[in-house]
C-alpha cells in the first residue's frame, strides 16, 4: 500500500508540530489474522505452518480512547504468542477479541493485528494522557490493564482483566501504527537502533519478574540458576540478569554452536542437552542432568528458570536443590506437565507461576537496558512484508535470541541518538547475537 504523509513525516524525523498537523490515515499496513480462516488447520496436521494464516495487508485505523496513544511503529519483534496466534492454539485469539468486545467493541473485528513488542514515535495522544507527547520516542510494554482496578496499584499482573497486548487485544505492534495504553509506554533507550529497542520488553521484563522481582524467585548473590533455552528470547535476558545480580548461571542449550554463544555472553557453565541420548523424560535422565550440573558447579540449582514446559518440567523439579524453586512463565513444548511430586513435597521445593511483568518491573528492566547493563538479544531482522516468514523461523526454532521486524524504519541501524554510550558498550556486545553460529 502507498505510504501516508504521516508515516513519511515520522521516517523523515519531522517536528512534533508537523506530526500533529498531518492527518491520521484511515487504514494502515499490518500483520494480521483473518477470522474466516479459523479452523483452516486440521487436528491431524503435523505442521501448522504459520505462513498459511499470517497475512500482511491493509486494515482499518481504529478510534483512539482517552487513555491511549497512537504510535507510528518503526520496528517490532516476534514473540511466541504470535506463533500460537497464527496456529489458532490453544484457542483462536478471536475468542479473546469477542470477549473484550463486550466492553470495547473496537477490538472485535474480523481481523486481528498481532505483535506484543514495538518501538516508535507517538503521533497522537488521547485527551486523558498527561505524561506523553506527540514526537516522543517510546518502546511498549505488553501488559494491557485497567488502571481503575484497585489491584493494579498493588500488582498489575493480578488484575482480573489483564490482557497481553497484541495477543488478547487488537491493534498490536507488527504494523505501521499501533494503539497503546499510556501505561504501556517507556522511553526508548537512546543508544539503541529501532530494531534493537523493539525486541526487548516482553522477554526482558518477563525474565526480570521471574528472577529478580519481589513476586518471582528473588534471586540473591551466589544463587546457582539453571536456565533452559539459555540463548533464546527469554534465556538470553535471564543469563544477563543472573550475571548482573551476582548469581551463577548454568545455561542449557541444544547445540555446540549455541554453547559457544553462551560462553561469549560470559556464562561460565553450559550444559548441552543433546548429550543426553536417552532424553529427559524419566528419572534416569534427570539424574544424569543433576550429576552434570554438580560436576560443573559443585551444587544443585537454587532456582530453575522454566518456560519450555512438558519436555523439561519433570527434570526441573528434580534438579532444584532442597528448598529451591522452579519459576515458570510458559510451556512452549506443551502445557500438560508430568513430574514426580515426591521430589517437590519431600524436599520442600516451590513452583512459582510468573506471567509477564507489571509496569514498574518493565520500567526497572528498561532502565537497565538504557544504562547499557542489559543488552538486546536480536539475532535477525525481517521487513514487515516477511512477518510470516519471521514467525515461521521462531516456530521452527531456527533462531537464537529475538527476531526483529522493521515496520516504518526503511533500514536497520537507524534511530540511535546516544552514540557515546553505544561506543562505550561496544558493538561486539550489542550485536553479540547477530554473529553467525
Amino acid at each position: 500500500m502507498k505510504t501516508t504523509a504521516l508515516a513519511e513525516a515520522v521516517v523523515a524525523g519531522a517536528e512534533p508540530a508537523e506530526l500533529a498537523r498531518l492527518d491520521v490515515p484511515s487504514a494502515y499496513r499490518a500483520a494480521h489474522l483473518r477470522k474466516d480462516e479459523v479452523g483452516s488447520f486440521d487436528q491431524d496436521d503435523q505442521d501448522k505452518d504459520v505462513r498459511r494464516t499470517l497475512h500482511v495487508g491493509e486494515v482499518p485505523m481504529p478510534e483512539l480512547a482517552e487513555d491511549e496513544v497512537l504510535v507510528a511503529v518503526m520496528a517490532s519483534a516476534i514473540n511466541y504468542n504470535t506463533v500460537w496466534s497464527a496456529m489458532f492454539e490453544p484457542v483462536p485469539t478471536f475468542a479473546f477479541l469477542e470477549r473484550f468486545g463486550r466492553s470495547d467493541a473496537r477490538h472485535d473485528l474480523p481481523v486481528h493485528v498481532l505483535g506484543s513488542d514495538a518501538a516508535g514515535v507517538i503521533v497522537r495522544t488521547g485527551r486523558a494522557v498527561r505524561r506523553w507527547r506527540v514526537g516522543d520516542r517510546v518502546v511498549t510494554s505488553p501488559a494491557y490493564v485497567d488502571g481503575e482496578d484497585p489491584v493494579v496499584q498493588h500488582d498489575g499482573m493480578l488484575a482480573g482483566d489483564l490482557r497481553a497486548w497484541g495477543f488478547e487485544t487488537n491493534f498490536g505492534g507488527l504494523a505501521d501504527f499501533a494503539v497503546v495504553k499510556a501505561t504501556q509506554l517507556l522511553a526508548k533507550p537512546r543508544h539503541l537502533s529501532w530494531e534493537e529497542a523493539a525486541c526487548n520488553m516482553l522477554c526482558a521484563s518477563t525474565a526480570y519478574r521471574m528472577l529478580v522481582g519481589e513476586r518471582g524467585a528473588r534471586m540473591k548473590q551466589g544463587d546457582v540458576v539453571l536456565l533452559w533455552g539459555a540463548t533464546g528470547g527469554l534465556g538470553g535476558y535471564g543469563v544477563q540478569l543472573v550475571r548482573n545480580g551476582g548469581g551463577i548461571p548454568v545455561g542449557v542449550v541444544g547445540t555446540q554452536e549455541k554453547a559457544e554463544l553462551l560462553r561469549r555472553m560470559g556464562c561460565p557453565y553450559v550444559v548441552d542437552r543433546s548429550q543426553f541420548d536417552g532424553g529427559l523424560a524419566d528419572e534416569k535422565g534427570w539424574r544424569r542432568l543433576g550429576a552434570e550440573i554438580r560436576r560443573q558447579v559443585g551444587e544443585d540449582p537454587a532456582i530453575v528458570f522454566e518456560h519450555t514446559g512438558r519436555e523439561t518440567f519433570g527434570a526441573s523439579v528434580y534438579v532444584a536443590k532442597r528448598g529451591g524453586a522452579v519459576v515458570t512463565c510458559g510451556s512452549s513444548s506443551g502445557y500438560a506437565h508430568e513430574y514426580d511430586n515426591r521430589h517437590l513435597w519431600m524436599k520442600l521445593k516451590r513452583i512459582i507461576g510468573s506471567h509477564g511483568a507489571n509496569y514498574q518491573e518493565c520500567h526497572e528492566v528498561n532502565r537497565l537496558i538504557a544504562l547499557g547493563m542489559v543488552h538486546p538479544t536480536l539475532s535477525a531482522v525481517y521487513p514487515l512484508e516477511e512477518a510470516a516468514q519471521a514467525a515461521r523461523a521462531v516456530q521452527l526454532n531456527q533462531h537464537v535470541g529475538k527476531v526483529g521486524v522493521l515496520a516504518l524504519a526503511p533500514s536497520e541501524d537507524l534511530g540511535v541518538e546516544d552514540h557515546a554510550l553505544r561506543a562505550r558498550i561496544g558493538e561486539d556486545r550489542l550485536r553479540l547475537f547477530r554473529r553467525p553460529l
